[in-house]
């Protein structure tokens, strides 16, 4: 059997007709299909406006300035996440911490964030944004995360990277019911892809006009937000400081397409968990435990050692693992134990859930074209490794 990735893009021929009729258009980039992406992606989540950008990281970016982060405030976020949901906090200048992880859906732990934000307010440094992560698919507790920050009055962007298709106590994560602004990747590994992207969506025209100015050098060609009359129709004007950020209508073909499927990706892949969780019943392993509020995208299926109950390290089951052809990864190393963070005076021990976490976890392969019998043999694989 060929080896098993943990994550794999799935690819149609109509997802590559829609490529292939971009290429032959007479727009390849900043064309009609970005618009159509934005719409199809909007009406699904149930937002008002959505800003397609080159990748999530991008996305997280512009949303922080179109939040106004910047020198002197501060951003707060999960230390179990990818390096990109605090990394776009210091880009805006601002000083970056983390809330502690809730040891049941790894995701930022409301009580921690309650406990924390109180020690802040009488030390003066409450965080002006807050990022939430919706780790491996499944929603965040958003509706007492805005509680809080709204009695402190802090801007929520949710980083819901691995969680479209995901919904959340009835609605659809994406719609901002609970949050200001709400980013998706479009990464391969995600469950919809544009090869690199991402996307910002948000209820407040304030915020996607400053988005949408921020992915494009700060430029418009809009009377209305022009400095003075406009001198022609050729005319644009710079109105503040923004990026090269933009989609090509190449991805936003590719996305539109693959939007097509995307309850049968997120069906598919709550099969394959069900089929994981049956299977694993008794074993010495610990699977996602699901929230009743949330249902999961199910990006990523992670399971945790309990080491205490089996003769083998943490290092030693990935090992074997990907030695049998079964290509696990680890999601993720704690942000705050990279030694670039720990410049900033962060330390082990800070966090101590997300720590013991990433001491247990693996992620197994989990994908829309993961066959039945390719899943067999990854349990069969960790069932006699662990035996």
């Amino acid at each position: 059997m060929k080896p098993i990735p943990y994550g794999r893009q799935n690819l149609t021929e109509e997802d590559i007709q829609a490529v292939i009729e971009v290429l032959q258009s007479d727009w390849l980039t900043q064309g009609p299909r970005i618009e159509e992406f934005e719409r199809t992606i909007a009406e699904y989540c149930g937002a008002k406006y959505a800003v397609a950008v080159s990748n999530a990281t991008a996305a997280l970016h512009i949303a922080c300035l179109a939040a106004s982060l910047g020198e002197e405030d501060i951003m707060w976020t999960s230390p179990n996440t990818f390096l990109a949901s605090a990394n776009c906090g210091l880009y805006c200048g601002a000083e970056v911490d983390f809330v502690d992880i809730d040891p049941q859906t790894y995701n930022m732990s409301v009580t921690e964030l309650e406990n924390r934000l109180k020690h802040a307010e009488v030390e003066g440094k409450l965080p002006k944004v807050l990022i939430p992560v919706h780790f491996a698919g499944q929603s965040c507790e958003m509706k007492e995360i805005h509680e809080l920050a709204s009695r402190y009055g802090i801007t929520i962007i949710e980083d819901a990277s691995h969680a479209i298709g995901g919904s959340y106590r009835g609605k659809r994560v994406g719609s901002c019911e609970y949050s200001d602004m709400v980013v998706f990747s479009f990464h391969p590994v995600k469950i919809v892809t544009t090869g690199e992207g991402g996307i910002v969506l948000t209820n407040r025209k304030e915020l996607y006009e400053r988005l949408t100015l921020l992915r494009s050098h700060g430029m418009t060609r809009n009377p209305e937000f022009m400095q003075g009359p406009s001198e022609g129709p050729w005319y644009y004007q710079q109105i503040d400081l923004g990026f090269n950020y933009r989609m090509t209508d190449i991805q936003a073909a590719l996305g539109t397409s693959q939007m097509k499927r995307i309850d049968d990706f997120i069906e598919r892949r709550h099969e394959l968990a069900r089929r994981y969780n049956e299977a694993f019943k008794d074993l010495p392993i610990v699977t996602p435990w699901q929230h009743p509020d949330s249902y999961s995208a199910y990006h990523l299926y992670v399971v945790r050692l309990k080491l205490d109950k089996i003769r083998k390290s943490h290092r030693q089951v990935f090992e074997e693992l990907r030695e049998a052809g079964v290509l696990v990864n680890l999601h993720y190393i704690p942000v705050h134990t990279q030694p670039y963070y720990q410049r900033f005076g962060f330390r082990l021990g800070d966090f101590p859930k997300a720590e013991q976490y990433y001491r247990e976890a693996i992620s197994l392969p989990m994908y829309y074209g993961l066959t039945d019998r390719e899943q067999d043999y990854v349990i069969d694989t960790l069932s006699r490794i662990l035996a």
